[in-house]
């Protein structure tokens, strides 16, 4: 594996992210050719909706979907709540995709405007260590449904499955399993962009031809009588408001990784209006009929097992016909890998190159994470509900913050004008150099919003008050770091670059 980038040369680059192209002026320290703006921008509508297709259909997005229709709320109820959600969802990552597709340039580099062109990267740090986490977190998930795949092939191995055949808290089977979904999905990003198209393209349609398999065979076997009401509790009027509300910030919190990167992928697209389509396509419209079949199946688990099963390989170890159970193995697998890698390796990828492009490159970036991921052996702490809290709970607190800042810099402060060559300068007339390369505004937004939206979630559980406060985190600091950066730009007079982004633009 390498461990530097191709020396920076000037001129028209193809490389795994796509073909970019790095001028004269471009600074090494900020410049290779996977950072450097594209020259062809080749994804349609569909390459878009195929990306959320298999961003939605994961063990994870299967249960969140299912986990709502056990909050005691009516069948409508969830829906309205599926929909206003992924609607906020839609909305907000049309916004965050505009610059990037705009200038062709991914999420990192997109933050320079914002944080400057150096510290940008306590963005791309943060989303980063995420991405690292829930990289081995999903990669764990698919190796217990290829475990199961693997011992209805060979029985005989069941003796290595257990904890008394383990080591460091994972069998022997389940090391197997890691490593081949580890290896299967880093050779995957090795091949670059177009594999990861191209793996999303067909992905998404056989997972939902399984989907809609599976879910007519629960049904068939419940003989089609089913509930699609999963909890007995009845809620007052007031608790059904607040579990609505819950609802909606669970689905637009679910999305909040792959939101705020989004800009990643959209850089790829052909146009704004085929990016806006892909994101109807793929998600309202996509999570909706999801939504409905991940409902109806879980709901035919109760009649069927006789208890309701919203995890998809509980519901596939449970079923005894052996093709089923290969076919539902391989299917959430296949699903897994999808969006572990379009969520949880590109990201990275890009945020590690940005720190240091001459010395890591996109490939070094992902390999980076990959590697960080099994050091930190999600098998352990994954079902800790402490250890969760406190590294991907503060962490995740601080996706909105950021998400916000970008928002509130493009649209507000820079009025959507950016000067594209400024994001690779170190020289002090740019655009977007400050003291040291990092922009103080977005320094102390960042903090400002991290306490209001950290603290949300930390301080009902240290002084022990129930609330749900926690719920709307993201949301917090979105709002939060939004108004400060914009407050605080406007007092620093940072509000006067935009008139200099149009001069120079011309």
């Amino acid at each position: 594996m390498t461990t530097e980038a191709a020396p920076l040369t000037a001129g028209t680059h193809t490389g795994p992210a796509g073909t970019s192209i790095i001028k004269p002026s471009y600074h090494p320290r900020l410049t290779n050719e996977d950072l450097a703006p594209l020259v062809e921008q080749k994804w349609n509508w569909y390459n878009i909706f195929a990306f959320w297709m298999a961003d939605v259909h994961s063990v994870g997005g299967y249960v969140t979907a299912g986990a709502l229709f056990a909050l005691g709320l009516t069948s409508w109820q969830v829906f309205v709540c599926l929909i206003v959600g992924i609607c906020i969802v839609q909305l907000f990552c049309n916004l965050v995709a505009k610059p990037s597709q705009v200038q062709g340039v991914s999420y990192p580099v997109v933050a320079r405007a914002s944080f400057g062109v150096m510290g940008a990267n306590i963005a791309a740090i943060i989303r980063g260590s995420i991405a690292i986490a829930w990289y081995g977190v999903q990669t764990f998930l698919a190796a217990g449904a290829l475990t199961i795949v693997i011992l209805k092939l060979f029985p005989s191995l069941e003796a290595y499955a257990t904890d008394e055949t383990s080591f460091l808290g994972l069998s022997y089977v389940g090391y197997v399993s890691f490593a081949i979904l580890w290896v299967v999905q880093a050779v995957v990003f090795w091949w670059g962009m177009e594999m990861v198209r191209w793996l999303c393209d067909i992905s998404g349609p056989l997972i939902y031809a399984m989907m809609f398999l599976l879910c007519i065979y629960m049904m068939a076997r419940a003989d089609w009588q089913i509930s699609l009401t999963l909890s007995d509790e009845q809620l007052s009027t007031g608790q059904q408001i607040g579990a609505m509300f819950g609802a909606i910030a669970l689905v637009v919190s679910y999305f909040a990784g792959p939101m705020l990167n989004f800009g990643d992928f959209a850089r790829y697209s052909k146009s704004f209006k085929q990016l806006k389509l892909g994101n109807l396509i793929g998600l309202p419209i996509n999570f909706v009929v999801f939504s409905l079949l991940v409902v109806l199946t879980a709901s035919a688990t109760l009649p069927v097992f006789g208890e309701v099963m919203t995890n998809p390989i509980d519901t596939v170890e449970a079923i005894d016909t052996y093709t089923a159970v290969l076919l539902g193995g391989f299917t959430f697998v296949l699903a897994t890998i999808g969006i572990n890698i379009v969520a949880n390796f590109v990201a990275p990828a890009f945020d590690f190159s940005n720190v240091n492009p001459q010395k890591i490159s996109w490939r070094t970036g992902g390999m980076i994470a990959a590697c960080g991921s099994v050091l930190l052996t999600p098998w352990n702490w994954y079902n800790n509900d402490e250890a969760i809290f406190w590294t991907l709970g503060l962490l995740g607190a601080l996706i909105g913050p950021l998400f916000g800042i970008l928002i509130a810099d493009y649209y507000l402060v820079r009025k959507q004008h950016v000067v594209v060559d400024d994001l690779f300068s170190m020289e002090e007339s740019g655009t977007y150099w400050y003291s040291k390369g990092y922009n103080p505004v977005a320094v102390k937004a960042t903090i400002i919003a991290g306490i209001a939206s950290i603290g949300s979630v930390v301080v009902p559980k240290v002084t022990g008050v129930v609330s749900d406060l926690g719920s709307y985190s993201w949301f917090i600091g979105c709002a939060v770091g939004f108004a400060a950066y914009y407050l605080l730009a406007y007092r620093a007079n940072v509000a006067n670059v935009a008139g200099r982004d149009v001069v120079e633009a011309g």
